[in-house]
């Protein structure tokens, strides 16, 4: 099942499979990469409208921390950086480098996580937007430098 939402980084659509929440898509909507069909749209589906209602409340500032039960399709590897992503606290950024650290390798695997970090399929719920260069610049983000930019200052402003 999915659903569409409207937000300020414009529509989001929402993907549930199997009682978690498994993509959340920037538009423009592409078909999904593994192929599978996504089912009926469900705007009333429970677990969808409570992303709605989380979502729409971390726009609004009012929301920190996501309580959603999530499913991201991906490597052994994705998945153990997509865990560290969850990690970054609301309005900090982490480096490349320091999630390669977390995961116990060296600054050179920093490439391979902002690879795995391109590929998590649930932004923002799973902040990927959170990962910045070294230097401290906005690098490469799956939903546009722009959208990443909205994202970051929304929970920095939220925090003073």
């Amino acid at each position: 099942m999915w659903t569409v939402m409207s937000s300020p980084i414009g529509d989001l659509r929402i993907i549930e499979r199997d009682g978690a929440i498994s993509a959340i898509e920037f538009t423009p909507f592409r078909q999904p990469p593994d192929g599978r069909p996504l089912g009926a749209r469900g705007d009333d589906h429970p677990l969808l409208a409570e992303a709605v209602r989380q979502l729409t409340a971390y726009f609004a500032r009012d929301l920190k921390e996501f309580d959603l039960p999530l499913d991201p399709l991906g490597s052994d590897f994705q998945r153990r950086v997509w865990d560290q992503l969850l990690t970054i606290g609301y309005g900090d950024t982490a480096s490349y480098g320091e999630i390669a650290g977390r995961l116990g390798m060296t600054n050179a695997a920093s490439r391979a996580v902002g690879l795995a970090n391109g590929r998590n399929p649930i932004p923002i719920v799973i902040p990927c937007h959170r990962v910045i260069g070294a230097n401290g610049t906005l690098t490469g983000y799956a939903g546009g430098l722009e959208r990443k930019q909205t994202l970051l200052s929304l929970e920095q402003d939220a925090l003073f």
